[in-house]
């Protein structure tokens, strides 16, 4: 054998060094080798291996305890499929009581270990949505700007919200809109009098001999004009101005420079009549383009440990969650005066807030983008030469149901289970008529008490399901997936990339099958079987309801069999009965809801380390029959909304 050249030689051992000071085992990665490691190898690794990966998840590359921890997420889930008995799947040798206590415990053990220092998580700094922009504006002057549809359209991140930091970014495009912008909302509250002069209260007009001192300073002696009068009455209507749209006191060198620049316009403009509110104009534009109304952005302290953010930086998360928008005098006043930090004091004026016709904001930015109607009803991509009656006045009354719906629900009755099921809804005439309920006219929308069980919570509202369905028919497949991941929080994985369409399946065959024969020809390919198993019986148990929410009992003449069983056993009988098994299932509705609100809240994705927040709303509701008044009030005084760390920790040496 050829022996190892001496610089190899030297190599090997250096690498070899190098990963055993890298990898060297800790207790922990000791003891997860020995009681966990073996455990999973026999009965997951089998499926979730590099090469296998079922589900997009392999299981067979943790080695060390640091892997459990940096994918906390994902072995959390594992722990519940084992103790849910659903992993390993029917037909794979079992775990025994020990395996199973076993690994449950040495996974929660790691899990528990990594969660003992609380961690507030990513806080990213964004600029407002385009909705958050609309009602800043709105807020501040008056006017209704419509934001989504004068910018360029941004998308959705995270949980599915549009205030996720990271789709939040600046364009050069963006940039130079927001400048029209600007000018655009000025101009429009300068020819509605009643709202400048709510913007402007005072003007000043230079007295006649101010007018000749300032004509001799310019043209005699070639001096610069004082401007102190000038100056002092702007300060009284710029510095509030600016104060509320930056959300906090302005510092000294903010007022100074807002001042000089508002002087230099003045400059030029003392000799027109309105030469005064002219300057006052362009310095208000400067405001409402600066990044300190722009951006939503919080303090960096030279911390490596998180830290609390300041009174004003609360105020802003606790009105862009409840209102999305700027805080209002009261708020600011309160961060000034008192501690928002106190859970009295936020809780106090989160009541307030909601008790506030501006929480209605909340309702519809939460609910359309939660339960995926936004986009659905906005722009929709129903047939409408298949279904001509699906016109622009149904499609709002369609959304207007869900948004007012979950407003009583949340603010009214306060029972989240009535997400669920129901004995009621928020109808007009045209909309009732389309639901074929009798005695409601009108264009106004208002609660109507249901008599068919079939119809009450958000799983009965046209838009769901329209959003739920394709453009010619109903899916199955996509309601009931719809509801695993909206309502319950257990999306299936993606399909298999070799997969056919279902258009595809229906094409193999001879004769025109109904649904349910197609979805079992569908699924026929062992990989399919397992997710489809889950999704299938939820959406035929739906599938009364057609393409645009209508009940039917036929498809053509073929009676609809609405019947099913879930994975768990469970059977059912068409809608009522489904919404009865999914209301028992309130461990899941409650984890998913409290999930989609901290996500919504933090405008980020919910990670690992937020599981201790995320535990503590989900018992809020489950042991206050779900309360939301209660869920939200858990919300405001978390961790993780009151905290932040530096957004670049490793330029400070500090550990304070």
């Amino acid at each position: 054998m050829t022996p190892f050249p001496p610089i190899r030689l030297l190599l090997v051992l250096f690498l070899s060094i190098m990963g055993f000071g890298l990898y060297a085992d800790t207790e922990d990665d000791f003891r997860w080798r020995r009681d966990v490691r073996p455990i999973m190898r026999k009965h997951c690794s089998s499926c979730h291996n590099l090469s296998e990966k079922k589900g997009g998840i392999n299981l067979d590359d943790t080695d060390f305890a640091i892997g459990v921890t940096q994918r906390g997420e994902l072995y959390q889930n594992v722990v519940r499929q084992i103790q849910a008995g659903t992993m390993p799947p029917m037909g794979k040798p079992r775990m025994s009581p020990e395996e199973m206590e076993q690994t449950v415990a040495g996974i929660n053990r790691l899990l528990d270990k990594a969660l003992s220092e609380p961690d507030p998580g990513d806080a990213i700094m964004r600029r407002m949505s385009h909705r958050e922009y609309r009602y800043a504006i709105l807020d501040i002057t008056g006017i209704d700007f419509d934001a989504k549809e004068f910018f360029p359209s941004e998308g959705s991140g995270g949980e599915g919200f549009d205030n996720q930091s990271r789709i939040l970014f600046f364009t050069p495009l963006l940039i130079e809109r927001y400048y029209e912008a600007a000018d655009s909302i000025l101009r429009a509250t300068r020819r509605d009098e009643k709202l400048w002069r709510k913007i402007v209260p005072q003007t000043y007009t230079p007295g006649l001999g101010a007018q000749i001192s300032f004509w001799w300073n310019e043209q005699v002696l070639r001096q610069e004009n004082s401007m102190k009068k000038p100056v002092e009455a702007a300060g009284k209507v710029l510095i509030p101005f600016a104060t509320t749209a930056y959300r906090r006191f302005l510092t000294q060198a903010e007022i100074d420079q807002m001042m000089d620049f508002f002087r230099d316009m003045y400059v030029t403009r003392w000799k027109e009549k309105d030469g005064f509110d002219k300057a006052i104009f362009e310095t208000l534009k400067t405001i409402l383009i600066s990044p300190n109304f722009l951006y939503r952005s919080e303090t960096n302290l030279t911390l490596k440990k998180p830290y609390p953010i300041s009174n004003f930086e609360l105020a802003t998360r606790l009105s862009f969650l409840l209102w999305s928008s700027i805080p209002d005098s009261q708020l600011l006043d309160v961060a000034y005066r008192e501690n928002l930090h106190d859970p009295a004091v936020i809780q106090r004026e989160t009541l307030r807030m909601m008790a506030d016709p501006r929480f209605m904001r909340f309702a519809e930015a939460f609910s359309s983008q939660w339960l995926g109607v936004e986009q659905a009803m906005n722009e929709p991509k129903t047939d409408t030469k298949k279904f001509p009656e699906f016109d622009e006045a149904l499609r709002k009354a369609m959304y207007q149901e869900v948004v007012q719906y979950f407003y009583h629900v949340f603010n009214r009755s306060r029972n989240l289970l009535e997400l669920i099921d129901s004995d009621y809804t928020y109808l007009n005439g045209p909309l009732a008529r389309h639901y074929g309920i009798e005695g409601v006219e009108g264009e106004e929308m208002r609660a109507v008490l249901l008599t068919d069980r079939n119809r009450g919570g958000v799983l009965g509202m046209g838009a769901v399901l329209t959003a739920s369905s394709l453009p010619t028919r109903t899916s199955p497949v996509l309601r009931g997936k719809w509801v695993l991941e909206q309502m319950l929080g257990t999306p299936p994985p993606p399909p298999p990339p070799d997969v056919p369409e279902l258009e595809d399946a229906k094409k193999s065959v001879k004769n025109e099958l109904d649904l349910r024969e197609l979805l079992s020809l569908h699924r026929a390919p062992s990989t399919c079987a397992g997710c489809h198993q889950k999704m299938d019986p939820i959406g035929l148990g739906l599938e009364n309801f057609d393409a645009i929410g209508r009940w039917r009992q036929k498809y053509g003449e073929t009676p609809i069999d609405a019947s099913g069983v879930l994975v768990t056993g469970q059977k059912f009988e068409g809608p009522a009965a489904l919404k009865d098994i999914l209301c028992e299932d309130k461990e899941k509705f409650a984890r998913n809801l409290s999930r989609k609100l901290l996500s919504y809240a933090l405008g980020r994705g919910v990670s690992f380390t937020d599981t201790p927040t995320l535990t503590n709303m989900t018992n809020s509701l489950l042991e206050n029959d779900f309360d939301s008044q209660n869920l939200m009030l858990t919300l405001v005084t978390a961790y993780p909304f009151h905290y932040k760390r530096s957004d670049m920790p490793e330029r400070y040496n500090n550990d304070e």
